[in-house]
């Protein structure tokens, strides 16, 4: 489940990134938005199996 939601919030993420290229106001915005996305898809499986590996 952790897997499907990272790429999920990867992907988007990486959409957010080109859609703030065409946007005409609140291009910083929707960028740091994927930047969020992009670190929380990447945090997400590094939290799980970090604390999977613990038990």
């Amino acid at each position: 489940m952790a897997f499907v939601l990272a790429i999920i919030l990867f992907v988007g993420g990486m959409y957010l990134f080109g859609l703030a290229i065409t946007l005409t106001s609140f291009q910083g915005l929707v960028f740091f938005a994927g930047i969020v996305a992009v670190s929380l898809a990447i945090a997400i499986p590094v939290h799980f199996l970090n604390s999977r590996s613990a038990r």
